[in-house]
């Protein structure tokens, strides 16, 4: 789409929400007894909510194993009993893996798990496996009145978020902001990726038109209420969808989603042209271990049992789940 194609284009009112979710808002960080479970996971926004939902059911011997500590709330968290398991709460997929990471190394318990909405195969020490459970897709979100088309191309998402003059300017048509989630976000990691973008040029200023602040806060993912009508923000369609049925919260704002190469977003959208694996990531030296084995390892697992709670949170079916093939070296 060129500039003037964007000074014509004709913005569409309808939603593209197609499917229901039904069930009640997830509850945030373990919930009831045990307090303390044997699975401590911190790490994405995107999935926080389905693996919330994952804790609440799935049990070995009448007990709940999996804890899985928001992205965002309180500061501070406290993942196993006592005081030494009392730790900053990570936000988000970068920073999930970098605490899984201190944790292991310092041989602590503290965290046994990390969700994970990108896929980083980088050297670490210890060893870590991505164990995929489901499958996302992601757009871009603008407000309904937004002066932003809500049918765009790949190739147009390309252009404005690398602030192409062609499509991002000073003319009053075409002044916008590119926002990008906030640093360690894997939203933010694969939309670059996505858009072919590195984060050390949007670190380093190479895009003008892109922000990840707001106000001075940082840009947190799945949040629409950044949004005004000359701004734009990848969005999660699982976390859209499931925000938009209340079952979880709702903060969609005035966010609408785009639809990308003809193709709109559904609720089950593993056919969606823009669409990512989404993972646990678990030591390496654990994969053959319970009960890190019973709940992730295998297209028998307890996780990929839960096809229900899967769908009831948006995301698709994964054929490989609990695959432990994507290992770093």
């Amino acid at each position: 789409m060129n500039k003037r194609k964007f000074a014509v284009a004709v913005i569409g009112a309808a939603g593209l929400l197609t499917g229901t979710v039904c069930g009640s808002v997830a509850v945030a960080d373990p919930s009831g007894a045990p307090a303390f479970r044997q699975l401590s996971g911190v790490g994405s926004d995107t999935t926080q909510d389905v693996m919330n939902g994952m804790a609440q059911s799935i049990t070995i011997g009448g007990q709940k194993v999996i804890g899985s500590y928001d992205a965002t709330g309180s500061a501070k968290i406290t993942t196993k009993s006592g005081t030494t398991c009392t730790i900053d709460r990570p936000n988000g997929s970068g920073a999930g893996r970098n605490a899984l990471v201190a944790s292991l190394q310092a041989g602590d318990n503290c965290l046994d798990f990390a969700r994970s909405s990108s896929l980083s195969l980088g050297a670490v020490d210890p060893d870590l496996t991505y164990v995929p459970f489901a499958v996302d897709g992601v757009t871009y979100a603008i407000t309904g009145s937004s002066q932003i088309p809500r049918k765009l191309t790949l190739n147009d998402l390309k252009q404005i978020y690398t602030c192409n003059p062609a499509y991002v300017g000073t003319a009053p048509n075409f002044t916008m902001t590119a926002y990008l989630p906030q640093a360690g976000s894997g939203t933010r990691s694969f939309w670059e990726s996505t858009v072919g973008i590195s984060d050390t040029d949007v670190k380093n200023g190479v895009y003008p038109c892109i922000k990840d602040a707001k106000g001075g806060n940082p840009v947190q993912e799945h949040d629409g209420r950044i949004l005004d009508d000359k701004s734009i923000v990848p969005f999660s369609i699982a976390q859209y969808n499931s925000q938009s049925t209340q079952t979880i919260a709702d903060l969609r704002g005035k966010a609408v989603l785009g639809t990308i190469d003809g193709i709109a977003p559904t609720v089950l959208n593993s056919s969606f042209g823009v669409k990512r694996d989404v993972y646990n990531v678990i030591p390496t030296s654990k994969v053959g271990t319970a009960p890190w084995s019973t709940v992730f390892v295998g297209s028998n697992s307890l996780i990929c049992q839960k096809t229900d709670v899967i769908n009831t949170y948006g995301f698709a079916a994964n054929a490989n789940c609990g695959d432990t093939s994507k290992q770093t070296p």
